[in-house]
């Protein structure tokens, strides 16, 4: 079962199967003895399904379903979606046994290629059980430590780290159960990133990067992952070791706005207490908020603002990758009643930009934050001017960078981080003149 759901289904021979599953059953329902009747019911039924799909397609965007605008790939994946089962439903009528069941099982072999499809435009969950909300990732083993070395480098880790000739080639990821201790809170499993670097006998301790996924989502830390190995392969196997984290439970289908409830659990506590205790205690990593980064995309983007915003005691860097101008962005009403009781000034004050604008001058001496978004995503690159202006504004090194070409999906993630790395291995020493 574990290897089906690890199955790779993003630019992938597992994706074009599926797709040619799909050519196959439409070919086998078209062709057929000629017969007018069911030509009329067919094309019936594939225009009303295409219509159909871009009726969808538009009013999700319309009316903001989603948060975000969907992608012009959904709403032709919709329509041919929805214009195959149209045509499946088309040929029960008057058909032979053996077609009734083809057309029966070519619903099924459409839908998956619909959502394989729209997978692959936003380019998130790579896997088949990511698609399904389980990231049934094998377990990483954290390799042993010295406690007692991890203060921060006299000098940058790019300067000083001499990798052995045995360095692997790439990071080891995989996942971690990380209790909510403190919180209470009940998470999925995390993923973990262990760099090249944080593989071999006598290793450094090494910056950390908490990260968290959008709404709804998974804490598959795949493409940040993908990121970094890159960057260490330029870096002597120098990077981040990364834990991804989730913020939204384990049912993952609720979004507690990166805060403490009643109702959805204290997610804030669990992000900012329980996961840091974690990684102190589990991951060979340097004792210094200036080598800790709090990142996001989307909803995760959000709460890594707010996290930044009013922890910069615990990290000194933010990522925000179309991140939300505020945790509950998508939904006000709801999260000032289910979140804070009806309390709008409670709200308001949850906001990054309120909670900066509030703090003592001086509170975010030595931060630096980097707010990405894609330049085809003008909600998510307004939200991410808007906050990058207020950290800015209280002094915070601020790089605001638009991924051209990328909307909400999986190119402003990469794109985004790609960026954010280029600004940060210096700031964490990793690259050399840092």
């Amino acid at each position: 079962m574990s290897a089906i759901l690890e199955l790779t289904i993003i630019d992938s021979p597992a994706m074009w199967i599926i797709y040619l599953i799909a050519v196959a059953f439409t070919i086998t329902l078209l062709v057929r003895v000629p017969d007018a009747k069911w030509f009329v019911r067919a094309s019936i039924g594939v225009i009303a399904g295409v219509l159909l799909g871009a009726l969808v397609y538009f009013a999700s965007n319309l009316l903001d379903l989603f948060g975000a605008d969907l992608p012009p790939a959904a709403g032709l994946w919709a329509a041919a979606t929805l214009g195959g089962i149209g045509l499946a439903i088309a040929s029960f009528k008057e058909a032979k046994p053996w077609r009734r069941v083809v057309a029966a099982i070519a619903i099924v072999v459409y839908l998956l290629a619909g959502a394989t499809g729209i997978n692959a435009a936003y380019g998130l969950n790579p896997t088949l059980g990511s698609v399904f909300g389980d990231v049934e990732e094998s377990k990483v083993d954290l390799p042993n430590f010295n406690a007692d070395n991890r203060q921060a480098p006299a000098q940058p880790l790019a300067q000083t780290w001499q990798p052995p000739a045995n360095l692997p080639s790439a990071g080891q990821r995989g996942s971690q159960p990380i209790p909510g201790t403190t919180s209470g809170f009940v998470a999925r499993d995390a993923g973990v990133y262990l760099p090249p670097a944080a593989l071999v006998e006598n290793a450094p301790a090494l910056p950390v990067v908490i990260t968290m996924m959008g709404y709804p989502g998974n804490p598959d830390g795949t493409i940040i992952s993908d990121v970094l190995d890159e960057f260490a392969a330029k870096n002597n196997g120098l990077a981040p070791i990364v834990i991804t984290a989730d913020q939204l439970g384990a049912a993952g289908v609720q979004d507690p706005a990166c805060a403490d409830s009643a109702k959805y659990g204290n997610a804030e506590t669990y992000i900012t207490t329980d996961v840091v205790n974690w990684a102190n205690a589990n991951l060979n990593v340097i004792q210094d908020p200036k080598y800790w980064t709090i990142a996001g995309y989307s909803n995760g983007g959000g709460c890594a603002a707010k996290y930044g915003a009013k922890h910069p005691d615990i990290f000194k860097n933010v990522i925000s990758i179309s991140g939300e101008e505020f945790p509950g962005s998508e939904g006000v009403d709801a999260a000032t009643a289910d979140i804070y009781g009806g309390d709008t000034s409670a709200f308001e004050a949850s906001k990054p930009i309120n909670i900066m604008k509030a703090a003592p001058a001086g509170t975010y001496v030595g931060m630096t934050a980097i707010f990405t978004a894609g330049s085809e995503d003008p909600t998510f690159s307004a939200a991410a001017t808007a906050v990058s202006q207020a950290t800015e504004a209280v002094g915070i090194s601020t790089t605001l960078f638009l991924v051209q070409g990328a909307d909400h999906g999986g190119d402003a993630v990469s794109g985004g981080l790609t960026e954010a790395f280029e600004v940060l291995y210096p700031v964490l020493g990793l690259s050399s003149g840092s």
